[in-house]
């Protein structure tokens, strides 16, 4: 080989490889620091009804393990898309989270909520979500997905979900102890949860509710429902959100006799569709949620 040619070729060697290192080291500067904190579980999960693999992502009140509390037991919070709760490392479309485990741990400090056990539970991942979380096919989906099969989701929650968590953990049991919540799908499949199993949970929280599916069949379904949940929250923003639907849900839940003591509705101007924004209503939401009950269920 011609020194010349030799020469050039070691030294485009070396350039790709000095283009190597920088880029290696500005993605390792970009990185994000995992923002996971408190007394938080996963654990692997295996459920009968949906075959995709999951962790559930347990949040223990502090205190938890001490001897003095041993015989306390607490109430749960149930929200879905787990991986989007606690920790931008495994957050599934952005580096954001939801901040649960931040704003809890500062709401039971500052009394504004009793100390409760949060469980995150996963979904199937990018491409099981919409097919765990729609009960009917969603025509605005891209790719769609062919086999919607959420309406399996009351039965995977109530008999596989709940059951493993009042047993391997100190709640208390019962409905009137529950909260579910979740946002966008998420939350469209919480709504439907309680719509389909009546008086399975005492609280609802539901952020950038997705409703609108098969002609807004849930809305309709949920027409006929006679007993909702004892206290709800909804949050929308303003920025490419559902506000139309959101206030139809409203007065869905106004004709029910939800008042303003049992139903709490936020229109945030300028906010989006993002973990970014339902974190900064969170706190909000949970006091409202866990402010004293005159009446279970």
């Amino acid at each position: 080989m011609p020194r010349a040619r030799l020469a050039n070729r070691r030294a485009t060697t070396a350039v790709r490889a000095l283009l190597q290192t920088v880029l290696a080291a500005a993605l390792g500067a970009q990185r994000t620091p995992c923002t996971a904190t408190g007394d938080l579980e996963i654990v692997p999960f295996e459920s009968k009804v949906f075959s995709a693999p999951r962790n559930l992502r347990i949040l223990l009140p502090p205190g938890y393990r001490l001897q003095a509390n041993r015989s306390r037991r607490y109430p749960v919070l149930y929200l879905n898309d787990g991986q989007n709760l606690f920790d931008v490392c495994t957050s599934m479309y952005q580096a954001e989270e939801w901040r649960v485990d931040e704003t809890v741990d500062d709401l039971i400090a500052r009394k504004r909520i009793p100390p409760i056990i949060v469980v995150g539970i996963d979904n199937g991942g990018r491409r099981a979500r919409p097919r765990e979380y729609l009960p009917w096919a969603d025509e605005t989906l891209s790719p769609p997905e062919p086999n919607p099969q959420g309406l399996q989701y009351p039965r995977f929650l109530l008999d596989e979900i709940v059951p493993f968590v009042e047993l391997r953990y100190r709640v208390q049991p019962g409905a009137q102890n529950r909260v579910l919540g979740g946002s966008s799908y998420g939350a469209g499949i919480a709504l439907f949860t309680v719509v389909m199993r009546p008086g399975s949970f005492a609280g609802l929280l539901l952020e950038s509710p997705s409703v609108y599916a098969d002609d807004y069949h849930l809305l309709k379904d949920a027409e006929a429902v006679q007993q909702w949940p004892h206290r709800v929250f909804i949050g929308v923003g303003t920025v490419n959100e559902p506000v139309d639907d959101v206030r139809k849900l409203k007065a869905l839940f106004e004709k029910a006799g939800l008042r303003e003591d049992r139903l709490h509705v936020v229109i945030q101007e300028g906010a989006a569709h993002s973990e970014k924004w339902w974190a900064q209503r969170l706190p909000g939401a949970l006091a409202f949620l866990y402010s004293a009950r005159r009446s279970a269920p």
